[in-house]
């Protein structure tokens, strides 16, 4: 842009007066010097004489120049305030920035420190494991990476420090060693069972007599349920749904102790789990929790179940093992190959106990079994049951004059061979029950105790012998079979009167754990009064033939069979048989006796004495009910006959359920115990053995299948006319009507009249409707 074209008239600005000017003005006033706004004052100059020195032709003195000086001061004052106000807002944001950074660094280590203790002292142990050994929390993992166990091991040990075995300590076979100071030390180890099994064994030694291992097991993760151990009082199945204390893991009766008849220290879950204790463990189990259930196990002497140490401290010994799934893991463990030693006369009795009734002749006291007595009976069921086989007659211990003689009273048995043979005639077996026990009053308790054949009180003379109570025997002593003398005596007894009298077999009537004198004293030391059941039975299945016992803790050889605890005679009593032998059957026990039609022990409120005998009678509804589920279950046992009851319905129902028996169950038990006898997989079933991935079978407790063919469903509750029935998948016949059902779901409201019995027979998959 050229100035030349530029109007000068214009171009505006204000003079330091505020007057406004334009150029054309200022060309036309001489220029003067522009005053310098400084806050500088300029040099003094020499004034005229006389001149003063405050005149007003001094610059520093001009108007304009102290103007501007108040200007800038008050800028600068208004100033200040704002600068003073953000410097403090800047430093107070800072110091609270600093402190979070503080804080975030600070719970960085913590969350650093205490990962680093979950994920270092977490350690994988074996590849599967995870374990904690400051919590002592342990996990275990399938193939697939899921978790299938959780468990709290040593929950009894009150302190946290773990550290490594020393070198003394170490077993050098692969086992990994942690010890907690002055508490207990724990051994883990892996070993691969099979090609489809592993196994990890946990051993804890307690440092000091009174600590008691215990580890505790979790039963309430998702779709997971556990079974095994035995009969407890809520005859619980699944197990979680049990519920008691610490209680030593023996047997015994359910209505006064924890635990039933038979037992094994065995237990399974649903996601493929087995825990396994060694026999030498003092073992205590409980099953409690209110939010979580849990399945604790304890290492613990007593006085009494666990009193003989074998170590000089509590051990607490046992396995985990774990496949991919719970029947391959439970077929692989289970005890098979049970054809090792059977005869060809051994099938023929099992065969015989599958097809024929089992009639019990019991009687409340000596007096009352005679051989009237035994005649009678035998008459009714040939005259009036004749549509029944005639299979087995079990007499009681009171064919003696007293527990323990192994002799026949002679007094109330003067003919007793003519009538055995008469009953041998018409197609029947006789059984003698037989017990370890002698009671004092017989003759024989004198030439055992010279012997020294019983089992001696602890604490005193080993020839003083240590007395018990056992049913009628109000004091009896012990055949203390760890003695080598005991049982060629007491077979030499039992040999002579087969001998004599020409019967077919001896029932071995144990007793329970319980039923041990408190004190006692074996030859030998027991692990535990289970252990005398195992060495009473293997010594005397050599010498004698064994129709049954009565409990155990080890599967007797075949064709020994093992019965059931006796039950209450009513409708409470009805619903544990299911749990109880599904239970049995699962810890390796095929072949079972179940309790007697209507039940074995009195319940007042459902017993009647009918008007034509003077017998004390089940409900008969009860009865009825009872007679259609041992209808499906491996031997029918009779107490109270049919007959009895005087009413041709229950007669009827009888004949009804025999023909059933004979035409559906009967081949299938046959066929099934072969299966048994090569698997060691049980008669009686539980649902989920037909489909163990289908939780709803997990869970059902009042249905079982034989084998794989049949399932049954009987009525349980009195008055009933309908029930819930789950079907596992496949086709399935209704025994009832006839009709084709589908698998894998719920029928609701099935209706079941009383002379009615629900059962489905599994048909070809590609069965069309």
């Amino acid at each position: 842009m050229s100035f030349s074209n530029v109007n000068l008239d214009e171009l505006q600005y204000i003079d330091d007066d505020g007057n406004n000017k334009s150029k054309r003005d200022e060309v036309k006033t001489p220029l003067r010097n522009a005053r310098r706004k400084s806050v500088t004052s300029p040099p003094r100059m020499l004034k005229p004489p006389g001149e003063d020195e405050s005149g007003s032709n001094s610059p520093a003195n001009s108007i304009t120049s102290i103007n501007s000086l108040a200007s800038l001061l008050r800028e600068k004052m208004q100033m200040l305030p704002a600068t003073l106000r953000k410097k403090k807002t800047t430093d107070y944001k800072t110091r609270i920035f600093v402190a979070l950074l503080f804080i975030t660094i600070v719970v960085l280590i913590f969350c650093a420190y205490f990962l680093y203790h979950q994920k270092v002292l977490q350690k994988a142990y074996f590849q599967k494991i995870k374990f904690n050994k400051i919590k002592r929390i342990m996990k275990i993992y399938n193939n697939e990476g899921a978790e299938i166990i959780r468990a709290r091991l040593g929950t009894t040990i009150n302190y946290d420090k773990a550290l490594p075995c020393l070198p003394i300590d170490e077993k050098h076979d692969g086992s990994i060693c942690s010890e907690w100071m002055g508490h207990a030390r724990l051994y883990m180890q892996h070993h691969q069972f099979n090609s489809e099994v592993k196994c990890y064994n946990f051993q804890w030694i307690s440092l000091k007599d009174s600590m008691a291992p215990t580890d505790c097991f979790e039963l309430s993760q998702p779709n997971d349920h556990w079974y095994g151990g035995g009969q407890t009082a809520e005859s619980a199945w699944p197990l979680e749904n049990g519920n008691h204390d610490f209680a030593p893991f023996i047997t015994g009766r359910v209505d006064k102790h924890e635990y039933g008849n038979v037992l094994k220290r065995y237990f399974l879950s649903s996601k493929g789990v087995a825990i396994i204790v060694d026999d030498q463990t003092p073992l205590y189990v409980s099953v409690a929790g209110v939010n979580t259930k849990e399945l604790c196990l304890k290492a613990q002497y007593d006085d009494f179940a666990y009193v003989n140490r074998l170590m000089k401290t509590a051990q607490l010994n046992y396995s985990i093992c774990t496949s991919s799934d719970m029947m391959k893991l439970h077929s692989n463990l289970v005890e098979n190959a049970l054809w090792d030693g059977l005869k060809r006369e051994d099938m023929n009795v099992v065969n015989s106990l599958l097809t024929e009734p089992l009639w019990e002749i019991t009687s409340s006291s000596k007096s009352e079994l005679t051989e009237e007595t035994i005649s009678n009976y035998t008459d009714n069921v040939v005259n009036v049951l004749s549509f029944l086989k005639l299979g087995h007659v079990l007499i009681n211990e009171f064919w003696q004059k007293n527990v323990g003689d192994f002799e026949v009273d002679s007094e109330r048995f003067p003919g007793l061979e003519e009538v055995i043979e008469i009953m041998h005639r018409r197609g029947f077996r006789i059984v003698f029950s037989i017990q370890p026990f002698i009671s004092t009053e017989s003759f024989n308790f004198y030439e055992a105790v010279k012997k020294r054949l019983l089992v001696s009180e602890r604490f005193s003379d080993r020839r003083i012998p240590a007395l018990t109570r056992y049913k009628s025997s109000q004091s009896a002593g012990v055949l203390d079979v760890t003695n080598d003398r005991t049982i060629p005596w007491l077979v030499n007894k039992l040999k002579s009167v087969l001998a004599k009298y020409k019967f077919d077999a001896y029932y071995l009537d144990l007793g329970t754990a319980y039923n041990m004198p408190h004190y006692y004293q074996c030859e030998k030391p027991l692990i535990n009064p289970d252990q005398y059941k195992t060495f009473f039975i293997n010594s005397l299945q050599s010498g004698v033939s064994l129709f049954g016992v009565n409990s155990a803790v080890e599967r007797p050889k075949p064709p020994t069979f093992v019965s059931l605890p006796q039950f209450e005679s009513s409708w409470e009593g009805l619903r544990r048989v299911i749990p109880t032998i599904l239970t049995y059957g699962l810890l390796g026990y095929p072949f079972l006796i179940p309790g007697a039609v209507g039940g074995d022990v009195e319940a007042p409120e459902t017993l009647f004495y009918a008007n034509y005998s003077s017998e004390l009678l089940p409900d008969k509804e009860l009865y009825i009910r009872w007679l259609q589920l041992a209808t499906f279950l491996p031997v029918i046992r009779y107490t109270h006959l049919p007959s009895t009851f005087g009413d041709d319905s229950v007669l009827d129902m009888a004949k009804t359920l025999t023909s059933l028996r004979e035409s559906k169950v009967t081949p299938l038990l046959k066929k099934y115990a072969k299966t048994s006898l090569d698997t060691g997989l049980p008669l009686i079933r539980p649902l989920w053995m037909l489909d163990y991935n289908d939780t709803a079978c997990h869970v059902v407790a009042d249905e079982f299948s034989i084998g794989d063919d049949l399932i049954v469903a009987p009525v349980l509750y009195s008055g009933a006319r309908e029930r819930e029935i789950y079907l596992p998948a496949g086709v399935w016949k209704d025994g009832i009507a006839g009709s084709l059902r589908k698998g894998s779901r719920w029928i609701h409201d099935y209706k079941v009249e009383q002379e009615q019995v629900a059962y489905f027979e599994r048909m070809p998959d590609n069965t069309r409707f």
